[in-house]
């Protein structure tokens, strides 16, 4: 690794570090919750930084998946944060309708986030974060 990339101007992704994939926090600009976590690619990091929307590398289908584009809940991208190794990523979006979870809530709806339970550390059960 460049010992300089710490303090560089020059977006240089480590693809290579993990496999050609680095991680994806996704977290609503607005108020800063973390909705999902997601894998890029080299083409869903320009897709994204091109079109401002957001992309991902589906693991389980192998190919770039545009968050939204069957659902219509896109994620609209007003910044991306990377790491100092340059080897992760957080995506700082605007959900324009629903939630980004596949799963749904008791309305029927897509959830807002994938994280809507927490963990009690007194007992180990999860905890419904939502009413």
């Amino acid at each position: 690794m460049d010992e300089n990339l710490e303090e560089i101007n020059q977006l240089t992704p480590c693809f290579s570090k993990r496999g050609g994939l680095l991680p994806v926090a996704v977290q609503e600009f607005g108020s800063g919750q973390i909705l999902m976590m997601a894998s890029v690619d080299k083409l869903a990091l320009e897709f994204t930084l091109k079109n401002k929307i957001a992309a991902f590398y589906s693991t389980s289908r192998k190919k770039l998946w545009v968050k939204g584009e069957s659902s219509g809940n896109r994620l609209l991208v007003k910044k991306v944060l990377i790491d100092c190794d340059q080897d992760a990523l957080v995506y700082q979006v605007i959900l324009e309708k629903g939630g980004v979870c596949h799963t749904f809530n008791k309305q029927g709806n897509n959830r807002k986030a994938c994280f809507y339970r927490s963990v009690n550390v007194e007992n180990q059960i999860l905890d419904f974060l939502e009413p």
